[in-house]
């Protein structure tokens, strides 16, 4: 992470293993934590259940932006569209491209910042990763330092002193996160990131897949439930 250390930080929280990693990094090192979630009309709402846990447990506060309705503009992705089937895989596969939601995290990350502005935080943050960076361009780092220059200037004057955009993990890999999140003592448990939304993780799809590497490459146990069949 660069800067100094937020005094308060909006984290966009998903409720995957990723957000949750930074929310836990940022209260770490003294900064309070507000999460901030969004039902965009998402197949796998069911992660809000989990970023809901994990504000409970940071005992932080937590809000739900309802974009369901901008949502159902965002057509054509496997996240939001029930007709395009989730596909399995790796996300290095030019099949994960039909996951993308149009311009998602320039939106919320515009309304966190919002949202920081009004509650005079001094940070947002979110957990992109290197990982990210192939089939997601909202998650580059040419991205990050386009917007927290778009957000800078569309809130001059109004913004808390050092106002910083955070993302720690933003060019390191998924088994660092989980490396980390390990010391930090992450509920692993209580985060989710099956995009296919079922009861347990299908483990195939592309974030599972993600998600079982990291913690084989970190060598980190994955107390994950996986569906029948999908090895740790």
């Amino acid at each position: 992470m660069t800067g100094h250390v937020p005094r308060h930080a909006v984290v966009i929280a998903s409720g995957g293993l990723d957000s949750t990693a930074a929310a836990y990094l940022l209260a770490s090192q003294g900064s309070s934590v507000s999460l901030l979630s969004f039902d965009y009309g998402q197949r796998h709402r069911k992660e809000l259940e989990s970023a809901a846990r994990i504000a409970a447990l940071l005992d932080a506060a937590h809000e739900v932006v309802d974009l369901t309705s901008v949502g159902r503009l965002l057509g054509g992705s496997a996240l939001t569209d029930t007709g395009v089937a989730v596909p399995d895989g790796h996300y290095s596969d030019e099949s994960m491209r039909i996951t993308v939601v149009p311009n998602r995290n320039a939106i919320m990350l515009e309304v966190a910042a919002g949202v920081a502005v009004a509650s005079k935080a001094d940070a947002v943050a979110f957990g992109a990763h290197a990982g990210d960076h192939f089939i997601y361009p909202d998650c580059r780092p040419e991205f990050f330092e386009k917007l927290a220059a778009s957000i800078r200037a569309g809130n001059e004057g109004f913004l808390a002193e050092g106002f910083q955009l955070v993302a720690p993990f933003l060019n390191v890999t998924k088994a660092d996160i989980v490396e980390t999140a390990a010391e930090l003592q992450v509920p692993f448990e209580l985060t989710w990131s099956c995009y296919k939304g079922g009861e347990v993780h299908c483990g195939t799809c592309g974030t599972c897949t993600e998600r079982r590497e990291a913690f084989a490459l970190a060598e980190v146990p994955d107390p994950t439930a996986y569906a029948a069949g999908v090895a740790r």
